[in-house]
């Protein structure tokens, strides 16, 4: 395999059931009459009130009833943004779009539209898995006057590839919660507001990163306090009506070049036009008729996640782990009622990024990882599917810089043991964080076998199960 860039019955019969009674003709007449009018969205509408409540459309929430699947995030709105795509009859990867666009407004530290990211996925309808590569690009070097220089953003782009992998809503319409959260504002969540602690000092020295992240009197907001970001709002919207490309080779990318200089960061609408995601094989190996898929070894370390894996599956114990790090990438897992999963790891390359936001964009800069002391975090993510049921039976995600790898890999081990998610996760070393998905009799197939957990350590959240 190469690379590629990027009912009617049932009306029927009551309506016959109200003819043969005296007393409702006029009822079964009028409504006779109302179907004779043009269009089928009458019909509909009747047989949904006949029923009792009005049935939710696809795209609605409340159209899926049951099981939804799961999703796991390093973030909770997203978590919930992505909870909402699942009830609307969104699949996975639709959920999984939505959700890391909305980390773009409610975790810009670790995921934002100038960082990128990767992500491995699962389609049972094609019976094969793929990653989707992403990340926040290199320069080709250090640009005049740049002291900070930015990454090639990857993100939007990188998601519209993810999504045309397996989505069925329309993109523009995952684009709107987040553009939401940014215009009218969110709540500040424990993940957030410990980065933003973590990092207020030189972050805040910045005049628009204190304009796009300040509180009260310009001091980092604290949990819960609310954070509108309008000039991100206008961007997101950008994306919306003129298309993801606008961010790439049209006025919106023009706009980014120029506010990336007064930032330091010296990008170029050249650089962002070439830069594009890539659909590569994943690395896989076989147990039975299950298939292991992760991120290929380009960006994991060298298959640091496949070595963690195989010594989890041998009985062996996680590694010590090594002096706390800052965070630099954010873990998001999805699995939808028909076994389409992904797992995704985002980033900007650094916590912050170049701590600088575009003027007038929203857009936080991620740091380039070629030029100076960014050392890009590993990207640690891992599906397992059976090719021979066509379904999926595992997922996690790593985060925690050189710990990321032995997370991901050992939490997806302890799935294939038999091990609950919640165990999955657990215990791992420090600053490595898991996020995973596990149905040990397999999805589609029997969900109450299946649980989702997030490391308990951390702030994100996991989501799903029966609506």
């Amino acid at each position: 395999m190469g690379s590629s860039a990027v009912g009617d019955g049932q009306l029927g019969t009551r309506l016959t059931r109200l003819v043969g009674s005296g007393r409702r003709r006029g009822l079964a007449a009028g409504l006779l009459a109302l179907m004779a009018l043009p269009g089928c969205s009458t019909f509909n509408s009747i047989g949904n009130t006949l029923a009792g409540t009005p049935r939710a459309q696809v795209g609605e929430e409340g159209f899926v009833r049951g099981f939804l699947g799961y999703v796991v995030a390093d973030e909770p709105r997203a978590a919930t943004v992505a909870r909402t795509v699942l009830s609307t009859g969104g699949t996975a990867l639709d959920a999984a779009t939505a959700a890391g666009l909305t980390m773009a407004v409610t975790l810009p530290s670790r995921a934002g539209l100038g960082g990128g990211g990767a992500c491995v996925l699962y389609n049972p309808a094609r019976n094969a898995a793929e990653a989707v590569l992403f990340p926040p690009g290199p320069r080709s070097g250090v640009p005049a006057g740049a002291d900070r220089p930015a990454a090639v953003p990857m993100l939007a782009r990188g998601l519209f590839a993810l999504h045309t992998r397996g989505g069925r809503l329309p993109f523009e319409q995952l684009i709107a919660p987040a553009e939401q959260a940014a215009r009218f504002g969110i709540e500040v969540s424990r993940a957030f507001a410990a980065d933003l602690a973590a990092v207020s000092g030189p972050l805040f020295e910045d005049p628009w990163a204190v304009a796009a992240f300040g509180g009260a009197n310009g001091r980092p907001p604290q949990v819960g306090e609310r954070l509108v970001q309008a000039d991100l709002g206008v961007t997101l919207a950008t994306l919306r009506t003129a298309g993801v490309g606008d961010l790439y080779q049209g006025s919106l990318a023009r706009r980014l070049e120029e506010a990336s200089v007064p930032a330091g960061g010296g990008l170029t609408v050249a650089e962002m036009r070439a830069s594009v995601p890539r659909v590569v094989p994943p690395a896989q190996q076989r147990l039975g008729s299950d298939i292991v898929s992760i991120l290929p070894a380009e960006l994991d370390g060298g298959q640091d996640t496949a070595s963690a894996f195989q010594a989890a599956m041998a009985g062996g114990a996680p590694g010590a782990g090594g002096a706390a790090m800052l965070p630099a990438s954010a873990a998001l897992v999805v699995m939808d009622r028909q076994g389409m999963a992904v797992s995704c790891v985002f980033t900007m390359n650094n916590l912050f990024g170049t701590g600088r936001v575009a003027p007038g964009t929203g857009i936080l800069l991620g740091a380039a990882p070629n030029i100076g002391q960014v050392r890009p975090p590993l990207y640690a993510a891992g599906i397992v599917h059976n090719s021979n049921v066509r379904a999926f039976r595992a997922g996690a995600a790593g985060t925690g810089q050189e710990m990321a790898a032995l997370a991901a890999g050992t939490a997806l081990a302890r799935l294939m043991r038999g091990q609950p998610a919640q165990a999955a996760v657990a215990s791992l070393p420090e600053p490595g964080r898991a996020s995973a998905i596990g149905c040990p009799r397999y999805m589609p197939g029997d969900a109450a076998t299946c649980s989702a957990a997030t490391d308990q350590r951390g702030a994100g959240l996991a989501l799903g199960g029966l609506e």
